[in-house]
C-alpha cells in the first residue's frame, strides 16, 4: 500500500464489506431492510412506553432509553455503509471520521452501562420488592441515566484524542466498514502501545466490568426467583429475565471479543464480521426481544395501535 506523510492525510477510504457489484446490491438490500425494522421497531417500542399509563415503572424509562440509543448507535454507521454499498469511492473526510468514532462510542458506551443498570434495577425489583419504589425512584433513575451518559461520553473523549492522536503515515485505507479503534490503530507508523493499554483499561471499566457485574447480579436475581413461592410469579420474573439476558449476551458477546483481546490478533475477515451483529443486528433484535416476551408491552402496543386505527378512521 501507498505510504502517506501524517499531514497529507485528509481523508480515509473505507475498504467495506465486499468489493464485488453482486454481493454489495445483496448486502445493501439486506441492511437497508434490517436499519428500517430497527427504526420502525425502536420508535414504536418509544411512542407506546411514552403514551402508555401502565408502562410507567423504572424497567420501561430505561428500556425507552435504550430504544432511543439503538437508534442513535445503528445510526452512526448503518447509513454511511449504506451509501458505500452503491458508490465505488468509499472515502470519508478526517473530520467525518473523527466524529463517526467519537458518537460510535460515546453511544456504545451509554448501552454498556445502561444494560447494567437495567439489571441493578431486575436486582432490586426481584430481591428487594418492598423497597423497590423508594430505591428506584424518579431522581435515582435520571441520577442512573445521566452516569451511563457520562460514562459513554468520557470514554469516548479518551479515545477518540489518543486515537486520532496518532500519525497516520502507513496508508489511509481503513480496513472496516467504518471508522474503528483497531483499524485506525494499524495506520499508524508510531508505536500504539499506550493507545493499548487505554483501550483495554478503558475496556475493562466501561465493557468488561458492567458485563461481569451484570452476570453477578442475575445470579442473586435466579436464586430469588427460585425462592418464589406461586409458579406464575416465577414465570413473569423469569419472562422478564430472559428478555433482558438475551439482549445483554446479543451485545456484550461480539463487543468483547473485538476490544477486550490483543491487537496482535486482529484479522480484517473477522473484524469486519463481527461488528456487524453490535451494530445493525442487535439493535434492531431488541425492542422485539423485550415486546414479544413481555405481556405488558404486547397488550399497551395493541392498545396504541387500535388507537391509531381509531384516529385514522375518525
Amino acid at each position: 500500500m501507498e505510504k502517506l506523510n501524517s499531514t497529507t492525510v485528509n481523508g480515509f477510504i473505507l475498504v467495506g464489506l465486499s468489493n464485488d457489484p453482486q454481493s454489495q446490491v445483496i448486502l445493501f438490500v439486506v441492511f437497508l431492510m434490517l436499519y428500517m425494522i430497527n427504526l420502525l421497531a425502536n420508535m414504536l417500542m418509544i411512542a407506546t412506553i411514552t403514551v402508555s399509563a401502565g408502562l410507567c415503572s423504572p424497567m420501561y424509562y430505561f428500556l425507552r432509553n435504550l430504544s432511543f440509543i439503538d437508534i442513535c448507535f445503528s445510526s452512526t454507521t448503518v447509513p454511511r455503509l449504506l451509501m458505500d454499498l452503491l458508490s465505488r469511492v468509499h472515502s470519508i473526510s478526517f473530520p467525518g471520521c473523527v466524529m463517526q468514532l467519537y458518537f460510535f462510542l460515546s453511544l456504545g458506551g451509554v448501552e454498556c452501562v445502561l444494560l447494567t443498570v437495567m439489571a441493578l434495577d431486575r436486582y432490586v425489583a426481584v430481591c428487594k420488592p418492598l423497597h423497590y419504589t423508594v430505591i428506584m425512584n424518579k431522581r435515582a433513575c435520571c441520577l442512573l441515566a445521566a452516569t451511563c451518559w457520562s460514562a459513554g461520553v468520557l470514554n469516548s473523549m479518551a479515545h477518540t484524542a489518543f486515537t486520532f492522536h496518532l500519525p497516520f503515515c502507513r496508508s489511509n485505507r481503513i480496513n472496516h466498514f467504518f471508522c474503528d479503534i483497531p483499524p485506525l490503530l494499524a495506520l499508524s507508523c508510531r508505536d500504539t502501545r499506550i493507545n493499548e493499554i487505554v483501550l483495554y483499561t478503558t475496556g475493562a471499566i466501561v465493557i468488561l466490568g458492567p458485563f461481569l457485574f451484570t452476570l453477578l447480579s442475575y445470579v442473586f436475581i435466579i436464586s430469588a426467583i427460585i425462592q418464589i413461592r406461586t409458579s406464575e410469579g416465577r414465570r413473569k420474573a423469569f419472562s422478564t429475565c430472559v428478555s433482558h439476558l438475551a439482549v445483554v449476551g446479543l451485545f456484550f458477546g461480539p463487543i468483547v471479543v473485538t476490544y477486550i483481546r490483543p491487537m496482535s490478533t486482529y484479522t480484517v475477515e473477522q473484524d469486519m464480521v463481527i461488528p456487524v451483529f453490535y451494530v445493525v443486528v442487535t439493535p434492531m433484535l431488541n425492542p422485539l426481544i423485550y415486546s414479544l416476551r413481555n405481556k405488558d408491552v404486547v397488550r399497551n402496543l395493541r392498545k396504541a395501535i387500535h388507537k391509531m386505527q381509531k384516529h385514522e378512521i375518525g
